[in-house]
């Protein structure tokens, strides 16, 4: 049995919704860890959903933080080329009209830009990333600025999810929200599915196939 929401605008976050970027993001910041003798597993297990800029000043000295931020963006690039899509990632945005969809990330537009573009996933023209906005997630400032860059009120559009603090941006927007993978199990998103395949939009509705995981 297929769930449909109505909607004009898709809003995706990019990171566990369009691209896989785990062992990536990983990688990146266990190396970065490492160097600045902080607990790897500690400082992974708290950037999802986060920009650099927030994870860094939760856990390094005012006076070096301009230098370890530098630091962990360039680890992040560097290793981007690792990233691939996520499953259904390609079909979904190879449908939806140019100014139907936008791409709100807690990364860089550097970092954002080389991860879509490693993985062979179109850029869109409206992207809202980390250096746009005054505050990331979960404060809503980045959803509302991308639904308002299409031309809609967020309350028409799908805010598509992996991370509580995405979710809850989402939803602090006025957006129906979307979760994608068991990461979203615990937030309020409308309705949760393991990846995008089999989502569907036909223009004024988001049509979510039946094997979702909640919803």
């Amino acid at each position: 049995m297929t769930r449909s929401i109505p909607c004009r605008g898709l809003l995706f976050d990019s990171d566990g919704v369009l691209v896989d970027s785990d062992a990536s993001v990983e990688h990146s910041w266990s190396r970065w860890a490492e160097r600045w003798s902080l607990d790897p597993a500690e400082v992974t297990a708290m950037v999802h959903g986060r920009r650099s800029a927030d994870t860094v000043s939760l856990v390094i000295a005012a006076e070096d933080r301009a230098r370890a931020l530098a630091e962990i963006d360039r680890f992040e690039v560097e290793d981007a080329a690792s990233v691939v899509a996520c499953p259904g990632a390609a079909d979904l945005l190879g449908a939806l009209p140019a100014g139907s969809w936008a791409v709100v990330t807690s990364g860089r537009r550097e970092l954002a830009v080389a991860r879509l573009r490693a993985t062979g996933l179109p850029v869109p023209k409206v992207m809202v990333c980390a250096e746009d906005v005054f505050a990331g997630k979960p404060d809503p400032a980045g959803y509302l600025r991308a639904a308002a860059e299409l031309g809609l009120p967020a309350a028409e559009c799908v805010v598509v999810e992996d991370s509580p603090a995405g979710v809850e941006a989402g939803v602090a927007a006025g957006a129906a929200v979307l979760g994608v993978s068991e990461r979203a199990l615990a937030t309020p998103a409308a309705a949760v599915v393991r990846d995008l395949r089999g989502v569907t939009w036909d223009d004024a509705v988001l049509h979510l196939p039946d094997y979702r995981l909640r919803g």
